[in-house]
């Protein structure tokens, strides 16, 4: 299992969630819903449509969240006066609060994913990880 990438890239993804969730561990969040309410920071009263694009979810997924983000009150989602059946959402103050006390425990936990690679290491790791997604994209834009 351990020359299959599919498995390393899961168990990374595993550490790092441990990490944050070590770090973040006064919080009742989540690193997805963290992406989320990032995404919603940089663009106010986005569709969830926008927004599974955005994290690359599906649907459903994009409607759970919201809505734990909803049930917390770090979001407000309100229906979209220009198609009454899409949603739009918007973190709330108490949101943008969250995620910004949360932000230096957020970029600690990607230091120390990436802390056992050198500084070339890592560039070489982030180029490799960015070449590896953007061309999985763009294949399945073409399917």
């Amino acid at each position: 299992m351990w020359g299959r990438p599919g498995f390393l890239i899961r168990r990374l993804t595993q550490i790092g969630q441990a990490i944050f969730f070590d770090l973040c561990k006064s919080e009742s969040i989540t690193p997805l819903q963290v992406g989320m309410l990032t995404a919603l920071s940089m663009n106010p009263w986005l569709d969830q449509k926008a927004i599974g694009r955005e994290l690359a979810l599906d649907r459903t997924t994009t409607a759970e969240v919201l809505k734990r983000l909803g049930d917390k009150g770090l979001v407000e989602t309100r229906v979209n006066p220009d198609d009454r059946r899409s949603r739009l959402s918007v973190i709330t103050k108490q949101g943008l609060r969250l995620i910004n006390d949360l932000q230096e425990s957020i970029a600690r936990s990607q230091e120390l994913l990436l802390e056992p690679l050198t500084p070339e290491e890592r560039a070489v790791f982030m180029k490799l990880l960015t070449q590896l997604v953007d061309a999985h994209e763009k294949m399945n834009t073409r399917e």
